[in-house]
Formats: C-alpha cells, structure tokens, sequence
C-alpha cells in the first residue's frame, strides 16, 4: 500500500516541473526609438523629422513605422504617415505632397522630411516602431517642432543701391565744399552811401579825385562758386549804366 502513493507523489513533482518549464510566460525582447526632443525651423523650410530605433529581432517585413501629430493648440494626435513594406504618403490634408519618406529600416532609420514648413506645422510629432516579436519596452518618441516666420534677408543689390543714394549726393556736396575752400571767395565790395550836395571828401575840395580802382574781371570761381548775394551785385554791375567821369561841383 505505502508503494503506490510514493509513486504518486514523484508524479506530480513532474507534472509541477513540466508547468513551469513549458506554460511559464517567454522573455519577449523590447525596442527603443528616439527623436530629438525639439526642432526649429523657419517659415518655408524643409525639416528633417529624424527617427531611430534599436532592435534584437532583424527588420522583417512585419514591421511598421507610424507618424502622427498634435497640433500645439491641443486636439487628439492625427496620423499622417505608415511604413509597411513600403510608404504610404497622406492622400489629404494638411500634410499633403509635403511628406518624403527618408528611413532605412535595415539601419535603424525611421526618419521623414516636411517640406515648405508652415506656421500651422507648430506642435508635436510622434514617431511609433513596431517590430515583431519586439513589442515592448519604448516603442515611441516624440519631437516638439516650432516654425517662426522667416526673417527677411537684405541682397546685395538692395544694399548697393541705398549706397549710392547716399554716397553720390555726400560726394556732390563735398566736391563743392572743397572747391569753395580752394578758390578764395570773392569779397564783397561795399555800396557807397548817397551823399549830400554840400558833403565833399578829401582832396575832393582841390579838384583831385582819387583813382578808382579797376575792376576785377570774374574768374570761373568768381562764376561758379559765388553765393547768391554776390551773383545778384554780379549782375547789377553788368546792367549799371557806366558812371559820368567829370566831376560835380557841391553847391553851397
């Protein structure tokens, strides 16, 4: 009697053992992907939206690659873009004909490209691998991409230009200032107060007049570089009828 239950006993330490080693749950490996954390971008860009992963398991064609973004205002994520085998592009909205596919999955890229980035492109892009039996572990990454409107660039002619608005005129004048320096100015003669018929000057009494000076014929400077004053007594000069050289007696 006692033989039977002692069989009984090593039989279930084999079925207990059999439960362990086949039923227990397989180690299942895990994948790990990363993108940057941020990205900046100006108005009109392409942004390069890198993705890598890690694997155990090869890359077969069970894998997958999915893109998905939230706009910064909030709403739930939208996905634009999924890798099977090959790539498919979004047929519609706001990502439309502005999407490339850049992964090589045999090397661990699951990267994309946006082209013509826009304001509206602002929030958070999320990058998903799957790659059976790798399934676990962190399968998902993000990045935060701020768009700014793009500052406007000053080309070389633009510059030229303003220069010679203001370079030319800056020269004209400074070539008068330094030709007004180098021909002397022309001094101005002082007009003769009307006199009365009694007054008489000296020597004037005894007959003699005192020789006049000759007039200073007018050099190109004296023409050219005269200030407005001078140009009218110029011309007054030139109009004068010539004065009457005899002499007037005063008339006491």
């Amino acid at each position: 009697m006692r033989r039977p239950r002692r069989w009984t006993g090593s039989l279930h330490v084999v079925l207990l053992l059999y439960l362990v080693v086949f039923l227990a749950p397989s180690p299942v490996s895990s994948i790990i992907v990363n993108t940057p954390a941020e990205l900046h971008a100006s108005k009109g860009d392409a942004v390069s939206l890198s993705c890598t992963f890690t694997s155990t398991s090869r890359p077969t064609s069970k894998m997958t690659v999915d893109w998905s973004y939230r706009p910064q205002s909030g709403g739930p994520p939208l996905t634009f873009f999924h890798f099977s085998s090959r790539a498919f592009l979004p047929p519609d909205g706001q990502f439309v004909g502005r999407i490339q596919w850049k992964g090589v999955p045999a090397r661990g890229e699951a990267s994309i490209s946006l082209i013509n980035a826009t304001l509206k492109d602002n929030g958070t892009y999320t990058c998903s691998v799957r790659n059976p039996p790798d399934v676990h572990g962190s399968p998902t990454s993000h990045t935060v991409l701020t768009v700014t409107p793009k500052v406007p660039s000053i080309r070389f002619s633009d510059v030229a230009v303003l220069l010679a608005f203001i370079l030319l005129p800056s020269a004209i004048i400074t070539l008068i200032l330094i030709g007004r320096m180098l021909c002397p100015k022309k001094q101005r003669s002082q007009s003769k107060a009307h006199r009365s018929p009694i007054e008489v000057t000296e020597g004037e009494e005894y007959g003699v007049h005192p020789a006049e000076p000759k007039e200073k014929r007018a050099t190109c400077c004296d023409l050219y570089l005269k200030d407005s004053e001078d140009e009218d007594e110029y011309y007054d000069q030139q109009k004068r009828p010539p004065a009457d050289d005899e002499y007037a007696e005063s008339q006491c």
